[in-house]
């Protein structure tokens, strides 16, 4: 299968090439007078969506997201794949490394390049949307398990991906946002472009409140985890405070010294079993007192 598609509108033509070779690369580039360096950016692994404007051609690159539910993920390249744009009046190239089902099914209906490009954009800003769905379900769970007490344990390694995903997805389309707001297009396509402005927007809002709620929810887990073990501590230094007098007067007539009047008392042991319990009675009235317990 050729990882070149030719596709021939009335107006215009579109080429798109998937997982290129060096040698297709070379050809692209003086086929089409683009400069050899900014096709080698199109394939940089990891590179952030960007625009630029030159004489004879566009150059843009954006992201589209390619993670899975649930993947322990936290880089850009990991979570989203690039596609480079090149085109002018006449002609449009998209060079990708991966294969997007929205550009394979893409059909010869368009009217014009800008009709072709906001589709394509559309269609990639599009695949940010489900991902926020899950973010915002994962949300809902873990603050269902830290303030209703469920059952399940929460996962401070789950919570780092949330966070990391989350911020980086934020970041990636506040990018897209500004690339997408330098593109001119005629005045058919300006509808179509204002919608795409309107959904990234709308997109950086809810990953912005995920980013929010997951700092959020770190914080108040961590909060949570500190005082359980607050109150680890607060109890065995309950019990010490207990046990510590009575320990002491145990070990006092524990000692194996010839002159101890008390050991040869009839009574010593029940006064000293007296003795610890109102010992014990005073320290816990003093705990009640101060409200410790």
């Amino acid at each position: 299968m050729s990882n070149i598609r030719e596709v021939k509108f009335k107006t215009f033509e579109w080429i798109d090439i998937t997982n290129p070779q060096k040698e297709q690369l070379v050809d692209l580039a003086r086929e089409n007078n683009i400069d050899y360096l900014q096709v080698l950016d199109s394939l940089e692994h990891g590179h952030l969506p960007k625009f630029e404007k030159l004489a004879e051609y566009n150059f843009i690159i954006l992201r589209a997201y390619t993670g899975k539910k649930n993947e322990r993920k936290s880089t850009v390249s990991e979570l989203s794949n690039k596609v480079a744009f090149f085109y002018n009046t006449n002609k449009i190239i998209t060079v990708h490394k991966a294969r997007f089902d929205f550009i394979d099914k893409e059909s010869d209906s368009f009217k014009s390049i800008p009709h072709l490009l906001i589709h394509i954009i559309n269609d990639m800003v599009e695949t940010f949307v489900e991902p926020s769905e899950w973010h915002s379900d994962k949300i809902d769970q873990v603050e269902k398990t830290i303030f209703l007490k469920a059952k399940s344990k929460i996962s401070i390694e789950e919570l780092y991906f949330q966070k990391s995903q989350t911020r980086i997805i934020k970041k990636l389309m506040q990018i897209t946002q500004e690339v997408v707001n330098k593109i001119i297009v005629n005045k058919e396509t300006e509808t179509l472009l204002q919608d795409v402005k309107d959904k990234i927007l709308r997109l950086i809002l809810i990953y912005d409140e995920a980013v929010e709620d997951t700092n959020n929810l770190m914080n108040t887990y961590l909060a949570l985890t500190a005082s359980k073990s607050n109150d680890v501590m607060k109890l065995l230094t309950i019990f010490s405070a207990f046990f510590l007098p009575l320990t002491f007067i145990v070990g006092l007539y524990g000692m194996n010294f010839d002159f101890m009047p008390e050991l040869r008392w009839k009574y010593g042991y029940l006064f000293v079993v007296i003795f610890m319990t109102l010992v014990s009675l005073m320290i816990y009235y003093w705990f009640k007192k101060k409200k410790i317990i």
